[in-house]
């Protein structure tokens, strides 16, 4: 599996009439970090099919209704191992992230081994508690496009 130069973010959302609740994640390292499902693409897959096996794999969610956010930010690629640096070529020095919706219709999830909890919170409380601002930057978007159909 060739991991590609590109990463997704998918926020995990219940709506109701009244009430929107998004989906946040501990990282299992580093400790407390907390965010979006989070993943690069691999192989000869787009953005939104990395999204959909992200979803899978990190909260065994199987159905949901993806929307794609405008929402993109770039990371450097020195947070990544040296080996997938040198795969992605010398002059790769950063990626992009990708944003996604993916309204769900349980609160029911199972995390993957990356993480050690998960928690439904409400707008405010995610961007209270979010480690990165293109988690926060996305959720605004969403949070946005949600309210303002």
């Amino acid at each position: 599996m060739a991991r590609l130069p590109y990463q997704v973010l998918v926020i995990l959302y219940l709506q109701s009439e009244n009430h929107i609740k998004y989906c946040i994640f501990e990282r299992k390292s580093p400790r407390g970090q907390l965010q979006f499902v989070a993943g690069g693409g691999e192989d000869d897959e787009t953005p939104l099919q990395a999204a959909m096996r992200e979803v899978h794999e990190e909260a065994g969610i199987n159905k949901a209704i993806f929307q794609q956010l405008t929402s993109v930010c770039y990371i450097p690629t020195n947070i990544f191992s040296q080996s997938q640096r040198q795969a992605w070529g010398e002059n790769v020095f950063v990626i992009p992230e990708h944003a996604f919706g993916a309204k769900v219709e349980t609160e029911n999830v199972s995390i993957s081994d990356e993480h050690v909890a998960f928690n439904w919170v409400s707008y405010d409380e995610a961007m209270a508690q979010l480690a990165w601002d293109s988690n926060k930057t996305a959720l605004y978007e969403l949070n946005c496009r949600l309210k303002n159909p």
